[in-house]
């Protein structure tokens, strides 16, 4: 009977398979208070009335019981999700695992006042990290679990071409610190602001609160500009070629599974098809 319960439990809480109608609607159910917690965080920076803040309140408190629930028997259907694991060891590795982080850090904020006694002004601020509840919809949608899929597989590409990205906005800042320094000491007072300079105008942005004004200095941006039409495209490409890669995979399998499942034989008199 207490596995039967368990099993039921974690076929219902995991992402819904075909024809698992509970789990699908745990899914729905899920992903509606996720939304709604996060437009309630955005509702609570207008000038509302204390019954709708209250309101607000209510809702926070009740997806927090809610979200915690669903937290807790993950971890006690753990073992479940891997069964080559002891269950100790099981509940350790999703405790750990990037998903139970993020579900504990949409939960933990709320706790934080009630176990320090000082009504600590970062503490309220700490409530912010409650929007990392929008992660947690990585869980159940398939397109956002598809695009996880895609920085699994190209992460290596995408670090490498931010880290040639990063390297170009070093050396971006501190160029453009020594030629414009002596013209705008105000500016550029050290390279640091030569480095905001740098990722406006990498990314093509160019928000014109700092701009050079030497010949050498406009020389440098304009390269910076061009450069950065390139630079700034590689992590997009990388991308792109990623999701094709991925969907190209997914239509494969699921023309593999209508193939398999094609019957072979009529039903009705057994003959072959």
């Amino acid at each position: 009977m207490y596995l039967r319960i368990k099993q039921t439990v974690f076929s219902v809480i995991q992402p819904a398979e075909k024809g698992n109608v509970a789990s699908k609607i745990f899914d729905l159910f899920i992903m509606a208070l996720i939304f709604v917690s996060i437009a309630s965080v955005f509702i609570m920076t207008f000038d509302i009335s204390k019954e709708t803040a209250g309101f607000l309140n209510g809702l926070e408190k009740a997806s927090i019981i809610v979200f915690t629930a669903e937290y807790l028997l993950r971890i006690w259907t753990a073992n479940m999700l891997y069964p080559e694991l002891s269950p100790t060891r099981a509940r350790l590795k999703y405790v750990t695992s990037g998903m139970a982080l993020i579900d504990l850090a949409a939960i933990l904020p709320f706790y934080l006042p009630m176990l320090l006694p000082i009504d600590l002004v970062g503490i309220r601020a700490i409530r912010l990290v409650r929007l990392l509840r929008v992660f947690k919809l990585n869980r159940y949608s398939e397109a956002l679990v598809s695009i996880g899929e895609v920085f699994k597989k190209k992460y290596r590409e995408i670090l490498v071409s931010m880290f040639f990205v990063s390297i170009l906005l070093v050396v971006a800042s501190l160029l453009i610190y020594y030629a414009e320094h002596d013209a705008q000491p105000d500016k550029f007072p050290n390279a640091f602001s030569g480095l905001w300079w740098a990722v406006a105008t990498l990314t093509t942005v160019g928000y014109g609160d700092i701009y050079p004004v030497t010949a050498i200095g406009r020389l440098l941006g304009a390269v910076i500009a061009v450069m950065g039409i390139g630079m700034v495209a590689v992590p997009t490409s990388i991308l792109s070629s990623g999701f094709m890669e991925v969907l190209a995979q997914k239509n494969g399998d699921a023309e593999d599974g209508e193939k398999k499942e094609k019957p072979t034989c009529c039903p009705h008199c057994g003959r072959k098809l």
